[in-house]
């Protein structure tokens, strides 16, 4: 049997419900190993207080954490690598982005083909472009990308979500619950998902990965908005400039930081109900004039291509 190993970070599941969604198919014809990431500091979950802010800079500047020993052996010969995970700040997880730091990652994904899973909000291109660039200078080769964001209204799922990282509650009640829908992605686009599995073990059969991913976008897979798109690659280069003034103040849980946190905090929920509805109408009108090159930022990041210019 082919051999799969599974690297995936999940705090509340569902990166994990994803991917055995997705992996539910290759079961009968390849020998699964997962590998869960732990952190020798775990993160919180439910997020208190300042923590979820405290990650902005080790997550945009992709700074390492320390895990517990893996399960998994990396001199075992893995025929596929899967990659599930979530983005943090525009940017991969920490756990995730710091995995493909080590040596570990170097030898099972060298020379391998990956497939990356993600389980996101909206906004994920600009995290994807950071995983694609690790994936190839680890010498491995990405051959799929499969991507299920929350379908609901922008501020009613910056609502949602914000309750279920600080609440660790998915699900409303009362009268919360009949105004708002449950957080994250809906369950039925997670059990759709499966589809894309089989989709993956026919390119296995057929021996040619070479156009899995054309396949996976025809299925759904990958949902470019360029409107979104363009606003991530802006607001990263912002990120990076507020995670390089609130480094300056220490490092990962240095209650030092916190008064930059707090104005970066209003900063960002500023950008997320006031800014950001006016830019997405501007970004609008942009790709309303110019198509072809929406078309060409749509094709780009629905593909495994490493550079956009």
């Amino acid at each position: 049997m082919k051999k799969v190993l599974v690297v995936y970070y999940s705090q509340t599941g569902q990166a994990k419900e994803i991917a055995d969604s997705v992996i539910n198919p290759l079961k009968s014809e390849f020998e699964i190993t997962f590998e869960k990431l732990k952190s020798k500091e775990p993160y919180p979950f439910p997020w208190k207080g300042m923590s979820f802010f405290q990650v902005l800079p080790e997550s945009v500047k992709e700074i390492p954490c320390e895990f517990e020993p893996f399960g998994f052996d990396p001199d075992k010969n893995f025929d596929l690598i899967i990659l599930a995970f979530q983005v943090w700040y525009l940017s991969p997880s920490i756990p995730i982005s710091s995995f493909l730091q080590t040596q570990e990652a170097k030898k099972v994904v060298q020379g391998k083909p990956v497939i990356t899973i993600q389980g996101n909000r909206n906004m994920w291109v600009m995290s994807q472009e950071r995983i694609k660039k690790r994936i190839y200078d680890l010498g491995g080769n990405l051959v799929g990308n499969i991507v299920l964001t929350d379908k609901n209204p922008n501020l009613v799922s910056v609502i949602t979500i914000t309750r279920w990282m600080m609440k660790g509650k998915k699900h409303g009640d009362g009268l919360y619950g009949k105004l708002f829908p449950p957080a994250g992605i809906s369950e039925k686009d997670i059990i759709k998902s499966e589809k894309l599995g089989k989709v993956i073990l026919d390119s296995f059969r057929e021996n040619d990965l070479s156009g899995l991913q054309k396949r996976l976008v025809d299925m759904g897979a990958v949902k470019i908005n360029p409107v979104l798109a363009s606003i991530e690659k802006r607001g990263l280069k912002i990120f990076n400039i507020w995670a390089n003034l609130i480094l300056k103040k220490g490092s990962y849980g240095d209650k030092k930081r916190e008064r930059r946190l707090k104005f970066f905090k209003y900063y960002l929920f500023a950008v997320i109900y006031l800014i950001s509805p006016i830019v997405s109408l501007l970004f609008y009108i942009f790709f309303a004039i110019n198509p072809r090159y929406k078309n060409k930022l749509v094709e780009y990041y629905s593909s495994n291509a490493i550079k956009f210019n």
